[in-house]
């Protein structure tokens, strides 16, 4: 296989996986307040959820 050929197959391989893995940094954009977790409450001001106030 040429070394070009070879690169044009490896980017088609690697980019797909690489882009997914840095759209996934923990961010939860289809987060609302029926998916918090317990102890945890929706906050509209931020658009997600944060830890109960305790008071």
């Amino acid at each position: 296989m040429k070394p070009a050929s070879l690169l044009a197959v490896l980017a088609f391989t690697l980019v797909p996986s690489l882009s997914a893995a840095a759209g996934c940094r923990g961010e939860h954009t289809d987060q609302t307040a029926a998916s918090c977790a317990p102890g945890m409450v929706w906050d509209s001001a931020k658009g997600t959820c944060v830890e109960k106030p305790t008071s």
